[in-house]
């Protein structure tokens, strides 16, 4: 459950987040909304996405939803552009979209890499580019990229979703670097394993396999999309995260350390 106290720390401002349909997205937006925030959450489905902004709009703040694909450049600019003229500005952006399956690198089609790659990566800089364009202009903003640490350690079966997230991460950094000192933050979060549907059936589909994810985090336990969500807040609120830029901060159990993660499909197979 989401903690309904009135924290009130992004009163006033506005956030877009996309994948926000649900998982760890709608998490973000609505403890974005819990702080007083009003949100817009951006993806294909417009159903959950309504549904994550009516619940974002008991927290008594503005709800939108925006129907649009990262992966196409002139909409996301578009949809970026049209947030600003209904809300009159954007401090925040999660690139929360994304896609990922399991599968040996050398099976791995050239559809199944560019469909992880376009989302992930080039979508992320699209929706980064359009929405930098004002917050620029603004001198202010933080955006806020969602990965994992295969990014950095590598795993087997995740070749495009690694090689993805680890481009996600150069252009955090890179970017850090240069908008540091016109106002603009950008960071990563970089979950663990997460209690969430979509996660559940692509990376652990058996009890076997949860069984050796769970098995692989110090913490003893699968994090929640809520725990997530309230990392998030802390690194997209100025106030608390002000100084901190290009960064990442890991929320898996310690599940990195051992760099054991999810089925890897070399077992069992000859």
């Amino acid at each position: 459950m989401i903690d309904r106290s009135p924290l009130a720390e992004f009163t006033g401002q506005v956030a877009l987040i996309t994948g926000g349909g649900s998982g760890i997205g709608r998490a973000i937006a609505l403890r974005y909304a819990a702080g007083g925030g009003d949100v817009v959450v951006l993806g294909r489905r417009r159903e959950p996405l309504e549904e994550t902004a009516r619940m974002a709009e008991k927290f008594g703040g503005r709800a939108e939803v925006v129907t649009c694909d990262v992966r196409d450049p002139e909409a996301v600019t578009a949809a970026v552009n049209g947030v600003v003229g209904d809300l009159g500005r954007l401090d925040a952006l999660v690139n929360n979209a994304a896609g990922n399956f399991i599968s040996k690198a050398e099976e791995l089609s050239p559809n199944g890499w560019r469909a992880v790659v376009d989302i992930v990566l080039n979508g992320s800089f699209y929706c980064t580019r359009a929405a930098a364009q004002h917050m620029l202009a603004a001198g202010r903003g933080s955006i806020l990229n969602v990965i994992a640490s295969y990014a950095w350690h590598g795993h087997p079966g995740t070749v495009h979703s690694a090689a993805a997230k680890g481009g996600v991460l150069a252009m955090t950094r890179t970017l850090a670097a240069e908008w540091g000192g016109r106002g603009v933050r950008v960071n990563c979060i970089s979950p663990g394993p997460t209690e969430t549907e979509g996660a559940g059936a692509a990376l652990w589909p058996t009890d076997e396999a949860r069984d050796r994810v769970l098995g692989s985090v110090p913490a003893g336990r699968f994090t929640t999309p809520e725990e997530v969500a309230e990392s998030a807040a802390f690194l997209l609120d100025a106030r608390r995260a002000g100084y901190v830029t290009g960064d990442v901060l890991s929320v898996d159990g310690g599940q990195w350390l051992g760099k054991a993660v999810y089925t890897d499909p070399r077992a069992g197979r000859s």
